[in-house]
């Protein structure tokens, strides 16, 4: 959050990424928890961190005081990542409400400034509550923006629905649909351990196995593609393509599974047995291990 006047948990964090940049790639976001435009001073904090350094800008429109700022903002978002070649990750339409529709915005601005794909629409959980004729209509212009998106089915499962009784909504954004209409769907925690939600351990294969259920992806194919929102697509997301993958001459950057294929990753959320950073061994984890004692 870059609302705090002195940007103390920036500075922490970019000092944090310097310490770690020889074993991991950490991506900052300049992230106005509470809008652009609810106080005076957060434009100019925002555009200060991005001064700083930060590798990604975002924003929140559906927490601006208005619809009118809230569009104003997303605007805002793209001149400042164009000034500053940066990436733009937005918390977008993370409420039940139908009518908060800024990744209309997002995909317009997306279109006309050509730069979609640098740009990520995370949560989107709105897009699960608008009706299909708007739903429809809206995919074609997804389509055309050519912009990422980060489901978060762990948090996304956790906080939305609660003002509903029943039926109690999902809350996740329609993340099959998206895949079906081949626009890059990556998946993420959101959060792993703070107030939103306290559960996580930061395992990937936790966050797939919530997708293969709450969006309905049970088929062989369905599961491929949860698997790939975890690895390939979140690359892309992070615009890390050219750098990911198992290649000669490519980054030694890897983990290595106790699974022998995709479905049973996910299915028994397969242990981390190796992590490799540029082709050193970082972390070792043994499996589990089960004994069966004979009973007669």
């Amino acid at each position: 959050d870059v609302s705090e006047s002195n940007l103390i948990a920036l500075k922490a964090l970019l000092a944090v990424r310097e310490e770690v940049k020889d074993w991991i790639t950490l991506q900052i976001v300049a992230f106005p928890q509470d809008g652009i435009y609810s106080r005076p001073e957060n434009e100019l904090l925002l555009e200060k961190a991005l001064d700083l350094g930060v590798d990604a800008v975002g924003g929140i429109p559906h927490y601006e005081l208005t619809r009118e700022d809230g569009v104003k903002s997303v605007h805002r978002i793209f001149e400042l990542a164009q000034k500053y070649n940066c990436l733009i990750d937005i918390h977008c339409d993370e409420i039940d409400d139908d009518q908060s529709r800024f990744l209309e915005v997002v995909a317009a601005c997306a279109i006309r400034t050509e730069i979609g794909d640098k740009v990520t629409a995370s949560h989107t959980t709105a897009f699960a509550s608008y009706n299909n004729a708007y739903a429809l209509k809206l995919m074609g212009f997804l389509k055309r923006s050519n912009i990422n998106f980060i489901a978060n089915p762990l948090i996304n499962i956790t906080l939305q629905g609660r003002s509903d009784t029943y039926p109690k909504r999902r809350g996740v954004t329609r993340v099959k649909e998206l895949w079906q209409q081949g626009l890059n769907v990556s998946l993420g925690h959101d959060c792993v351990q703070d107030p939103w939600y306290s559960l996580g351990t930061g395992d990937l294969l936790d966050v797939a196995h919530m997708a293969v259920h709450v969006c309905q992806m049970t088929g062989i194919s369905e599961i491929e593609a949860c698997y790939n929102m975890i690895t390939w697509n979140g690359a892309k997301t992070l615009s890390l393509s050219e750098q990911y993958g198992i290649e000669i001459d490519q980054t030694a950057n890897f983990i290595i599974l106790d699974a022998q294929d995709r479905f049973n990753a996910i299915r028994k959320r397969a242990t981390v047995q190796y992590v490799f950073s540029k082709g050193q061994l970082l972390v070792e984890t043994e499996p589990e291990k089960t004994i069966f004692h004979a009973t007669s």
